[in-house]
């Protein structure tokens, strides 16, 4: 029987982690690879019998990658704090590891959760992040800071799984806003050596807002689509400006003179 290594990637989740873990205790090695959380999620992953390890975050591709090395088993399953493997998925992953050949790495379909619903559109369904099931040597990561990509090293092509995970990608409106704002900081250093001008901000930002809401069908997912919609434009936008912002630093921060104010 090929044997299995789950990675979970953490930084102060401690709300999240334990169910998190719980979901994959079937696996032969749990690892958590933690970024010096502050709230105890170390603490809980070990009581619950996860191996931890301390990686400095220096993006989410390097962070990965940091994790692949140090799963030991042959093949990994990669879970993200928020998100549960269900037992259905479960089942067939513990199949798939078993069949030679055929593929060596695989997508995972997710639901997410959010205000209480199943969003079925909006474009988080079946919301496929890189391949989440793969044999060890046969993926790594490449190192861009957030929505990283995969680099494959197997010759077979990719399968996708049947049975979904599911996601809780936000507790409550705070965290939606707190993540629009460090994935615009980290989404920003990937485009600051284009051209932009506020103009260009807003017109990537309502692109943005439209593409979720009227052409992945957001409408239909109710005021929670409306939300995921908003929250869209808002991180784009922020990420536009904030990458205007590093490109016009000394610009921008430079305290005008006594004379600008008073005319003012």
């Amino acid at each position: 029987m090929p044997t299995i290594s789950v990675y979970i990637i953490a930084f102060n989740e401690v709300e999240k982690v334990s169910a998190a873990i719980k979901s994959v205790q079937w696996a032969d090695e749990v690892i958590l690879v933690d970024s010096h959380s502050t709230d105890g999620t170390a603490e809980v992953a070990e009581s619950l019998g996860a191996r931890v390890i301390q990686v400095d975050f220096k993006g989410f591709g390097d962070l990965r990658n940091q994790a692949i090395k140090a799963c030991s088993m042959d093949w990994i399953f990669s879970l993200d704090a928020d998100e549960r493997c269900t037992p259905e998925a479960a089942a067939e992953i513990q199949q798939l590891v078993k069949i030679h050949d055929v593929h060596e790495v695989y997508h995972t379909p997710r639901r997410n959760f959010f205000m209480g619903r199943w969003i079925k559109h909006s474009g988080w369904y079946p919301n496929y992040r890189q391949p989440q099931l793969f044999r060890r040597g046969a993926m790594s990561y490449d190192l861009k800071p957030v929505h990283e990509g995969y680099v494959l090293h197997s010759k077979l092509p990719i399968g996708h799984m049947k049975s979904a995970i599911w996601q809780f990608p936000f507790k409550n409106m705070a965290e939606v806003m707190h993540k629009a704002n460090r994935y615009s900081s980290l989404g920003a250093e990937k485009i600051k050596h284009k051209r932009i001008n506020m103009w260009s901000a807003l017109g990537h930002g309502t692109w943005a807002f439209w593409k979720h809401y009227v052409f992945k069908l957001g409408f239909l997912d109710g005021w929670a689509g409306f939300v995921i919609a908003v929250g869209n434009f808002e991180g784009t936008f922020y990420r536009y400006v904030k990458a205007l912002e590093m490109q016009k630093e000394e610009m921008w921060r430079t305290t005008p003179s006594s004379s600008a104010i008073q005319h003012d």
